[in-house]
Parts: structure tokens; C-alpha cells; sequence
């Protein structure tokens, strides 16, 4: 029997930790909006917590704040485009079920291949195919059943989420203007960026900061979501993509929805019809496909 190296014995378990720590999005952030906090006020106090955490460990590192006015322009877009992708994914969960929302963010990678072939990347037959079983899968999840039916703005919000999140994903792999410039460093700008955004939303509603924030639960729920789907996720993905390459760590990321849907089915009851788990298992088979089959 052939004996795992040791980056493997890191990187694998750093992958799966990633996609579940991922998919508790919907665990911490549920009992919030039921309690009737809004969706500003939940991600500003997780993105607050967030770069307060990251800000004192790259402060222990010693690693440099200074970026160059070029590099803050493109920090700017990617921490506007972070935010966006939080925001639909939580205003999705207004409309469908948490599980489903927070599977439909992993078609991501099928959205990056679309945006790439407008930069002139030309997919492969593998792609092609997984965009079109992908995209059958999600046509089938809208549907609904006899069970009932699934509303199509949340599925729209989600779709917009995942969307966002990969011009995200294709400005930081394109841009050489960042590339020297630390994970930790980066994702601590996107938040920053996000916060202060979410800042200047409460500020200009008629609500209180605090609104539907009561309680010790209420507030380990914000510091979950700081430090679970936000810190641990970001900081596990990079440990596994540089142990055992983007491609394994990628798959792995299949962990996500699985994760998001036993939340939602176990924790909060969300019924699953029989049309959202038949376009769940099409979109993930499409997904992992196209990604060992590429290499990408």
C-alpha cells in the first residue's frame, strides 16, 4: 500500500475542512435573519470581526500593510465584488432554501470558464459539456415538485452570488499586478473593503445596528461566521491548493454543499424535493468532472 506524503496528509484534510467550514454559512447566519437582523448588520459584524482577527495575525507575522495605488485599485474592485457575493447569497436565503442557495455558489468554476472565454480562452469538450449538464441541473432545481415549488428570484440572487465570486476568482489569477501580494493580505482588504461598505449601508437606514443582534448566541453566531466560513476557509484553502495543487483542492470543495444542505435539512428543517436533489448531484458531477478532466 502506497504511503501518503506528508503533503497530502495536510492537504487533504485542509480541503475538506475548507468546503465544510464553507457550507456553515448557512448554520450561524439562519438564526440571525430569523431573529430579524438585517443582512447588513450580520456581514458588517462578520466582516469587522474578521479583519480585526486577520489584522493581529499579520501584525504577529509582521507582514507589511503598504500596497501600491494600482494594487489598492484592484483591492478596491475585488473587496467590492467579495461584498456583492455575500450580499445575494444572504438575500437568497429570504427565498430558498439555505442548503440549496449555498450549493448553487459552487458553480463558480463553470462561471469562471464562460467569463475566460471572452478573454479569448477557448474551452474544452469537457467544459462544454459541464456548462451544459450544469446548467441542465440548475434548470431542473427551479422546477420544483409536488413537493413544491422553488422560488426563481433566490435562485437568481444565488446565481448572481456565484457569478461575482468568479470575476473574483479570474481578477486575482489574471492580475500581475497582485501576485505578490499575500492571501492573508488580500483577503484582509476584501473584508476591510466589505466593512466599511456595510458601515455606510447602516448608516443610511432607519434601523439600529444592534437590530435582531440580543443575546450571547446572537453574537457567537457573528463571531462563528468571523471565524468558520470567513478565516478558517480562506486560511485552509491556501494551506491545501499548496500541498496537493489547485485541481485536488478544488474537488474537495464539493465538502461545501454537502455541507450547506445537511444544515438545512437537519438544523432548520428546509424540506429537499426530489427535482433540487436530481439538479444538486447533476451540477456537482458536471463540476468535479470538469475539473479532474482539465487539471485546471
Amino acid at each position: 500500500m502506497k504511503k501518503l506524503s506528508r503533503n497530502a496528509m495536510i492537504g487533504y484534510p485542509a480541503g475538506i475542512i475548507t468546503g465544510i467550514t464553507y457550507g456553515l454559512n448557512p448554520l450561524f447566519g439562519m438564526p440571525l435573519m430569523n431573529a430579524g437582523a438585517s443582512v447588513e448588520s450580520i456581514l458588517f459584524f462578520r466582516y469587522g470581526f474578521a479583519v480585526l482577527l486577520l489584522g493581529a495575525f499579520l501584525c504577529l507575522r509582521k507582514e507589511s500593510f503598504c500596497v501600491s495605488m494600482k494594487q489598492a485599485g484592484i483591492l478596491l474592485v475585488l473587496g467590492v465584488l467579495y461584498t456583492f457575493s455575500s450580499i445575494f447569497l444572504f438575500e437568497a436565503y429570504k427565498y430558498i432554501a439555505s442548503g440549496l442557495a449555498t450549493t448553487l455558489i459552487f458553480l463558480y468554476p463553470v462561471l469562471v470558464a464562460l467569463i475566460m472565454l471572452f478573454l479569448k480562452v477557448i474551452p474544452s469538450w469537457q467544459v462544454w459539456l459541464s456548462i451544459f449538464v450544469t446548467f441542465a441541473g440548475v434548470l431542473i432545481m427551479t422546477q420544483g415538485d409536488a413537493s413544491g415549488a422553488v422560488n426563481p428570484i433566490g435562485v437568481l440572487l444565488s446565481l448572481g452570488s456565484a457569478t461575482v465570486y468568479a470575476f473574483f476568482i479570474v481578477i486575482i489569477n489574471r492580475s500581475k499586478a497582485i501576485s505578490s501580494i499575500s492571501n492573508s493580505l488580500l483577503t484582509f482588504y476584501a473584508l476591510l473593503v466589505g466593512a466599511v461598505i456595510f458601515m455606510g449601508q447602516i448608516m443610511f437606514s432607519d434601523g439600529s445596528i444592534t437590530d435582531g443582534i440580543e443575546g450571547g448566541m446572537a453574537w457567537m453566531n457573528l463571531i462563528g461566521l468571523a471565524l468558520l466560513p470567513t478565516i478558517v476557509s480562506t486560511a485552509t484553502l491556501a494551506i491545501s491548493t499548496r500541498n496537493i495543487g489547485a485541481t485536488k483542492a478544488s474537488v474537495l470543495g464539493v465538502f461545501e454543499p454537502i455541507t450547506a444542505i445537511l444544515v438545512g435539512t437537519l438544523v432548520f428543517g428546509e424540506a429537499l424535493t426530489t427535482n433540487v436533489v436530481i439538479g444538486i448531484l447533476l451540477s456537482i458531477a458536471a463540476i468535479v468532472f470538469m475539473i479532474v478532466t482539465t487539471k485546471r
